[in-house]
Parts: structure tokens; C-alpha cells; sequence
């Protein structure tokens, strides 16, 4: 999962100075660039998380980064939405290597991440303290 989410960050962050906003990009839309950082930041904070601490809610996290950035992949792919509100015109119909490296990584971290929420076991209750002080 963490090497999934270390490929998603390459390869966003290698990405960003190519989506710097062109000359006639309106102010009121966050630049490309800063959303490709975003999401290469956040998928190095979730697979350190993860990493680190592989509990519940790290496992939620690394799923939604993960899942939200595979969904972007394939969803700008296919659509053409154009701008929406702050979000630029991200509309990429071409495929390629770092492409194909990013949703795989996003989807392989998505997946663990999924397995992993659902199987890690909660945080078990206190014992009581005649059970701390073992009493039978």
C-alpha cells in the first residue's frame, strides 16, 4: 500500500510543473500545479501514516487518497468537464507510462487500504481492574 501511495506522490509531483496555469487562466481557479503538490503530499502523508500507525483510521485515509486520485485518473480521462468552479480544466484524453504507474499504484494502495480497514482489529476495551489486578 505505502509503495502505491509513494508512486502516486512521483509522479504527481514530477507532473506539477507541467500543469503550471497557462497566460489566460482566470484568477479565481487554483492553479494545476498546486493541485498536483496537494495530492503528491497527501499520498506521502498517508503512506507514512500508514507506515507508522496501521490502524483504522490511517488505513481510511490512505483509501480515500488513494481511491480520489484513481477516480480522477479515469474520470478526466473519459470526461471533459471543463472548469468547474475553482477546479481547472483537467481533461487528459491521452495515456501514457507515468500514467498508467500512477492509477496502478492508486488502485493496488486503494485496495490494501480497503482490506486493511476492514480486517485490522479495533482497539480493544480496557480490561476491568479486577482483571488488570488478575484476579480470578
Amino acid at each position: 500500500m505505502a509503495a502505491g501511495l509513494a508512486a502516486d506522490a512521483v509522479v504527481h509531483w514530477r507532473f506539477a510543473p507541467d500543469m503550471a496555469p497557462g497566460p489566460n487562466t482566470p484568477d479565481d481557479v487554483i492553479p494545476g500545479d498546486d493541485l498536483f503538490r496537494a495530492q503528491a503530499i497527501a499520498a506521502a502523508v498517508a503512506a507514512v501514516l500508514v507506515l507508522a500507525w496501521a490502524r483504522r483510521w490511517t488505513y481510511a485515509i490512505a483509501f480515500l487518497v488513494a481511491a480520489s486520485a484513481a477516480g480522477a485518473v479515469l474520470l478526466y480521462y473519459f470526461v471533459d468537464f471543463g472548469q468547474l468552479g475553482p477546479i481547472p480544466r483537467m481533461y487528459d484524453p491521452q495515456w501514457y507510462a507515468d500514467k498508467t504507474i500512477s492509477l496502478a499504484g492508486e488502485l493496488v494502495a486503494a485496495l490494501a487500504a480497503l482490506i486493511g480497514f476492514l480486517t485490522v482489529r479495533r482497539d480493544r476495551e480496557p480490561a476491568s481492574p479486577s482483571r488488570q489486578l488478575g484476579a480470578r
